[in-house]
């Protein structure tokens, strides 16, 4: 059986100006070597605060981590030189160059002299940072910050990489630019945990735990969990607007719906969906409705964290 490089039991952090809410509660994980490992929730939800557990940051209120089977709790000193940790702020010196913030956390992690040349050179081209690497690190735009918060945290070559919202706060292109990378240092063999708002990058996830007020209230993998709902998803688009809307709002096999841009996205209990589609095309035409869309379409992780979430508060 394969050794998790990542493993958490009941991991736990309360907070003291919380009062009785808990950053994290009863958090279990296991991360197996080479897996891409998101943590996906909302604001608030204990992405955070898990993985400033994990980069050793922090301590755990009570509960236990491990990283390639040490103990982080008890043993943090001996962890650090075998994880790279990128917080979510960007925290690097802002009045030293690109160059001179991968020598200086190079010295930092210990990598030996003779072979900081190399390895500072590697993330150079591994960033695209190489032809500004003499610029002030408060002179790069948010997407160049990212990617030098990124070459720092790898200069050392860690076992486990651990990322806070690496994607927050920059541009589609250089999230496209940053999950692109991510997925190379997955080919190395390094095993990446990376938390994100955002309910669409967990598709480029190997695994996902969904997170929601300081618990794991689902994990698995995108697919599996995709596939694990007890509805299909449909699209609807009509002029005038109200007119889909209003026939949704009469049917009692529809689960959940909701407008997504110009338009509805409907949950219909299973094995209903094509009885669906025949009504709604018959009424809209019915009230001489102009149909612009109205077919199956993929589940999306939104759909799986929306449908998680309600079962908890039932």
């Amino acid at each position: 059986m394969e050794t998790a490089m990542v493993k958490t039991e009941n991991l736990s952090k309360k907070y003291p100006s919380q009062k009785e809410r808990w950053g994290i509660h009863d958090f279990n994980m296991e991360v197996k070597q080479g897996t891409l490992y998101g943590l996906i929730g909302p604001d608030g939800a204990g992405k955070s605060t898990t993985l400033r557990i994990l980069g050793t940051v922090i301590k755990p209120t009570y509960g236990e981590a491990w990283i390639d089977n040490i103990n982080i709790c008890d043993d943090p000193e001996r962890i650090r030189p075998f994880i790279g940790y990128m917080p979510q702020i960007f925290s690097l010196y802002q009045d030293l160059s690109v160059i001179e913030n991968l020598k200086f956390f190079a010295d930092i992690n210990q990598v030996p002299v003779s072979e900081q040349s190399k390895r500072i050179e590697l993330m150079l081209d591994f960033t695209a940072l190489k032809k500004f690497q003499n610029r002030r690190a408060r002179n790069l735009s948010g997407g160049m910050k990212k990617k030098l918060a990124l070459a720092c945290s790898l200069i050392h070559n860690p076992k486990v990489l651990i990322l806070d919202e690496p994607s927050t706060g920059v541009d589609p292109v250089s999230r496209r630019e940053l999950w692109r990378m991510l997925s190379e240092v997955v080919s190395e063999g390094v095993t990446v945990v990376v938390s994100t708002p955002y309910m669409d990058e967990a598709d480029r996830c190997s695994e996902v735990a969904i997170l929601y007020e300081g618990k794991i209230i689902v994990q698995g993998k995108p697919e599996d969990l995709k596939d694990s709902l007890p509805f299909e998803m449909v699209e609807v688009k009509s002029k005038p607007r109200k007119a889909a809307r209003t026939l949704v709002l009469t049917e009692d096999y529809i689960l959940d719906w909701r407008p997504v841009g110009d338009r509805l996205r409907i949950a219909v209990k299973n094995g209903k969906s094509d009885y669906f589609l025949n009504s709604m095309e018959e009424k809209l035409n019915k009230d001489n409705a102009e149909i612009r869309i109205l077919r199956r379409t993929k589940p999306l992780m939104e759909d799986v964290f929306t449908y998680q979430v309600k079962l908890l508060r039932k």
